[in-house]
């Protein structure tokens, strides 16, 4: 199970693992706990370069973010929290989330766009209010990068390091494999769920 779920992340190469994190912070209909150490399993088994992952999740992840504070700095406060009101129910992300972002940016300061990146509900949201407040672009784009390498590695070394440990963990890969596929149709159809609920309040 698990050789099978390896290979399609490595059928997908560097532009998947960048497009799925990509749209992790765009809105997220997989997580990154379940792309990167796929990536990882993937690299150890020789089938991509663990560098060229790391490289690839964290630029999706990176791009993501910009995404988002760029055009939150571009258009302002007002328009910003109009289009949430309007649109944020149909991709998850609505003006309370972003009240909820806003302060923590406020009361962490940059830190909030380092811890970001590790905190589920943030993660996806922290960069909207980064861009409202105009937070200069070096310190945006530095915290995030920052955050983001730590997490993006931390999350693919697991992977590696479970593959390294195949032969002792192999009556239970199949198993966890199995678990980890349901889990993500799951979350999947969790994500989907929320937005469509959302949508219809």
């Amino acid at each position: 199970m698990m050789d099978l779920v390896t290979s399609w992340v490595a059928a997908a190469g560097y532009w998947g693992v960048f497009g799925l994190m990509f749209l992790e912070n765009l809105f997220p209909p997989i997580p990154s706990e379940l792309i990167m150490p796929f990536a990882g399993f993937a690299a150890a088994r020789g089938e991509l370069s663990v560098t060229l992952v790391l490289v690839a999740g964290i630029a999706g992840t990176l791009v993501g973010n910009m995404f988002w504070y760029e055009l939150a700095r571009a258009i302002g406060t007002a328009r910003t929290r109009a289009l949430c009101t309007r649109f944020g129910k149909w991709i998850g992300v609505r003006e309370e989330d972003l009240d909820k972002a806003e302060t923590t940016l406020r009361r962490w300061g940059p830190l909030a766009v380092f811890l970001g990146r590790i905190m589920p509900g943030i993660r996806t949201v922290i960069s909207i209010p980064a861009g409202l407040i105009e937070m200069p672009r070096l310190t945006f784009y530095g915290w995030t990068a920052l955050g983001t390498t730590i997490w993006v590695g931390a999350l693919t070394m697991v992977g590696y390091i479970l593959e390294e440990g195949y032969n002792q963990l192999e009556p239970w890969i199949d198993p966890i494999g199995k678990g980890l596929i349901v889990l993500v149709g799951v979350l999947f159809l969790w994500q989907l769920w929320r937005i469509w609920r959302r949508r219809d309040n």
